[in-house]
C-alpha cells in the first residue's frame, strides 16, 4: 500500500528545491545547510494495490541533509543523495534507496483476498539517480526526474521493481508551496508472480481463478502536493502543514490479476494530511 509515499516522495521534494529568497533582504533559507525534517501524517487509501477497500495509515517522516548527504523520504523507507546540487545549473542526483514493501502483508480487508494468506514484507535496495533542473518557469520552481531501482533482499518477491516520477516544484508565495508529480511502477517477472499470480492452491483456498502474472508496468498515477508554513516563511523552518491528493491507475497484469479485476479496482484514490517540523 503506497499511502507513505504520497506524503514522503512530496515532502522530500521541498529540500530538493529549496524556495529562493524572493527579496533582496531576505535571510538565508534553512535548506541551505545541515538541517532535519520530522513529522507524521494520516492517510488514507486503498487496503492493498489494487484494492477497492480503503485503511487509514500512519505515515512517519524523516528527511534532511547532512554534511552535503541529502536524506529524503520513501514509502517506509529512506534515500541518500550523495552529490549536492549547485545553487545554480543542473543537479545530479545519485545515492542508494531502501524501503520496506508491505503490499498485502497487513491491512487485508478484502476478506477473498485474505484467504489467499499474507504475503511477506520485503526489504527492497539499490540506487536512485535523477536529475534536478532549476528555474524552469521562474527563478524559483525546479523539475526533478528521478528513477529509483530495487531488488528485494529480504525474500518475499526476491525480484526487482522501477520506480520512476517527474516532479515539478513551485512555491505559490513565501508560505504556501506546490508540486504536481507523476510516476510510475515496473516490476519484473518474479515481482509480478509473487503480487498479481493466482497459484491454483490459492484458486482452491479462495475460488479466484488461476492467473500467471508476468513483468511491465504495475501502475501509473499522479499526485498534487502543498504544504503551508505556520509562521509564513517556508525558508526559515518550523512548522508545516502538507496535504496530498492523488489517483493512480493499475496496468497491465497487475489489472487483470483477480485480485484487482474481481475483487477490488484499477483506479487507487489516495490522500493524506500531516505535520512537520523543520531544524
Amino acid at each position: 500500500m503506497r499511502l507513505a509515499t504520497l506524503l514522503a516522495a512530496a515532502v522530500a521534494l521541498v529540500p530538493a528545491a529549496p524556495v529562493a529568497a524572493q527579496d533582496a533582504d531576505a535571510q538565508p533559507s534553512v535548506f541551505e545547510g545541515d538541517h532535519l525534517s520530522v513529522g507524521v501524517g494520516a492517510g488514507y487509501g486503498p487496503s492493498y494495490d489494487g484494492s477497492n477497500d480503503y485503511v487509514f495509515t500512519p505515515v512517519p517522516l524523516l528527511q534532511g541533509s547532512f554534511h552535503g548527504v541529502a536524506i529524503d523520504p520513501r514509502s517506509a523507507g529512506l534515500a541518500f543523495d550523495f552529490i549536492p546540487n549547485p545553487k545554480d545549473g543542473i543537479g545530479l542526483n545519485l545515492g542508494i534507496v531502501g524501503h520496506l514493501r508491505m503490499n498485502r502483508s497487513r491491512q487485508i480487508e478484502d476478506p477473498v483476498v485474505r484467504s489467499l494468506g499474507k504475503l511477506d514484507t520485503a526489504i527492497e535496495v539499490g540506487p536512485t539517480v535523477g536529475i534536478t533542473i532549476p528555474h524552469v518557469l521562474d527563478p524559483y520552481d525546479a523539475l526533478t526526474f528521478t528513477t529509483d531501482v530495487m531488488w528485494d533482499v529480504g525474500g518475499a518477491h526476491k525480484g526487482m521493481v522501477v520506480d520512476p516520477m517527474i516532479s515539478y516544484f513551485t512555491p505559490l508565495s513565501h508560505a504556501l508551496a506546490a508540486s504536481v508529480s507523476v510516476y510510475g511502477e515496473y516490476g519484473d517477472g518474479k515481482f509480478a508472480d509473487y503480487y498479481y499470480s493466482i497459484t491454483p492452491a490459492g484458486s482452491a483456498a479462495s475460488g479466484l481463478p488461476v492467473f500467471d502474472a508476468s513483468s511491465g508496468f504495475s501502475k501509473a498515477g499522479a499526485r498534487l502536493f502543498l504544504g503551508w508554513d505556520l509562521d509564513g516563511n517556508l525558508e526559515n523552518g518550523g512548522w508545516a502543514l502538507f496535504a496530498i491528493g492523488g489517483y493512480a491507475r493499475m496496468l497491465g497484469d497487475a489489472k487483470r490479476s483477480p485480485v484487482t479485476s474481481i475483487r477490488g479496482s484499477a483506479g487507487q484514490w489516495q490522500g493524506a494530511v500531516g505535520i512537520g517540523y523543520t531544524f
